[in-house]
């Protein structure tokens, strides 16, 4: 399983051009095989930088969907209306699978 954080800022007169794209593009991205969960996350101060917070069951579903004529045309569409360049980073639980917190010594 794999956890893609992507951090978004956008210009502050282009946050309701985002939202709109965001909101017309959603249900399309969660549809993509393997992916399980997508939400959009706002940060309270500065209010234009946004995170995406998805999971998708393996690196290779998450290749699909990056790599998909869909997400080419949304992302360009997206990155129109950054103030600074995304961030993203693709995470997994550590230990792997774990639920148990890391003992100390």
């Amino acid at each position: 399983m794999i956890k893609r954080i992507v951090k978004l800022t956008f210009r502050e007169d282009s946050v309701a051009d985002f939202l709109r794209l965001y909101e017309a593009s959603n249900a399309k991205i969660r549809s993509f095989p393997g992916c399980q969960h997508l939400e959009l996350l706002r940060c309270t101060q500065p209010n234009n930088v946004f995170f995406t917070y998805s999971i998708w069951d393996s690196q290779e579903h998450l290749d699909h969907y990056r790599f998909s004529e869909f997400f080419k045309d949304t992302w360009s569409r997206t990155k129109a209306l950054f103030e600074e360049k995304a961030e993203a980073w693709s995470v997994t639980e550590w230990p792997a699978g774990s639920k148990e917190p890391v003992k100390n010594g």
